[in-house]
C-alpha cells in the first residue's frame, strides 16, 4: 500500500563549499577578520564546478573569501546566479581577542584531543562561543529551507559554519560536527526533508574533495597557510 503523504515531502538540498586557502594571515587565527583567499588552483574550481547544481540559489557569508570563491567556480564557465545574497549569519565564528595569535602556539595551548579553538559554551575575550555561531547558522538555515523549500542551496561559507550546519543536521548536536575535517574548497551536502508536521535531515556527503579523481593533481586537500607554497605543475 502506497503511503498517501509521501508526495507531501519536500527536499531542500544544500550544497556547502568551504572557501579557498588563506596565505595572507602570518600563520595566525583570523575569524572574522575579511581576509583574501587564493583561488589560482583552476582544477580545483572546475572540479567542483562540475558537481553543484546549474540551477540552485546562491548564498554567502558576509566575508570577500567566501565571495572570491564562488566568483572562481563561475570563472570555470559555472552559469553565474542573477545575484548571490551575503549573509553575516553565515561568517565565522568571531575568536576575540584570540584574532591575530599564532594558530600553532595556540592550538598547542589547548587539551591534546581538541576539535575546535575552545569548548562550544566557552567564547574568546571579546568575542562569541562556538554555539554563539551555531545559533545563528541554524536560524539562517531554517529561514533559507522556509523561503526557497524544495530548492537546491549553493552556500559558501567557513569551516566553523559548515561544522556547525553538520551538527544541526546530526539531530541537532553542535559538538558533533566539530568531529568533521572540512577541508578548503570541499563540498558538504545535507539534505532536508519536510512533511507535515515533521522534517529530518541526511548527509549524503561531507568534505567532498572531487579534484583528488584527476591524477594530475597530486594534492589530497588544498593546504592553507603562508607556510605552504602552492605547486607549480608544467602545462
Amino acid at each position: 500500500m502506497s503511503n498517501p503523504d509521501k508526495s507531501a515531502v519536500v527536499a531542500t538540498r544544500w550544497w556547502w563549499v568551504r572557501h579557498a586557502p588563506v596565505r595572507s594571515d602570518g600563520g595566525n587565527i583570523y575569524g572574522q577578520k575579511d581576509i583574501a583567499c587564493d583561488t589560482s588552483d583552476r582544477e580545483v574550481f572546475e572540479a567542483v564546478a562540475k558537481i553543484l547544481p546549474r540551477s540552485a540559489v546562491w548564498v554567502a557569508s558576509n566575508l570577500m573569501r567566501t565571495h572570491q570563491t564562488a566568483e572562481a567556480i563561475w570563472a570555470t564557465g559555472f552559469p553565474r546566479p542573477a545575484n548571490m545574497t551575503k549573509d553575516a549569519a553565515f561568517a565565522e565564528q568571531h575568536l576575540g581577542e584570540w584574532q591575530g595569535t599564532n594558530r600553532a602556539a595556540f592550538i598547542a595551548s589547548r587539551p591534546l584531543g581538541s576539535h575546535w579553538f575552545a569548548d562550544i559554551e566557552e567564547p574568546p575575550p571579546g568575542g562569541e562561543s562556538f554555539m554563539d555561531l551555531y545559533k545563528r547558522v541554524v536560524g539562517a538555515i531554517e529561514r533559507i529551507n522556509a523561503e526557497h523549500a524544495g530548492k537546491d542551496v549553493i552556500a559558501v561559507g567557513h569551516g566553523g559554519t559548515i561544522k556547525a550546519a553538520i551538527g544541526l543536521a546530526l539531530d541537532g548536536q553542535p559538538e558533533k560536527g566539530l568531529a568533521f575535517d572540512i577541508d578548503n574548497c570541499s563540498v558538504t551536502r545535507l539534505d532536508h526533508f519536510a512533511s507535515a508536521g515533521r522534517s529530518v535531515w541526511r548527509l549524503p556527503m561531507v568534505n567532498q574533495q572531487p579534484w583528488i579523481a584527476d591524477a594530475r593533481h597530486a594534492a589530497m586537500h588544498q593546504p592553507a597557510g603562508p607556510e605552504v607554497v602552492p605547486e607549480t605543475r608544467l602545462a
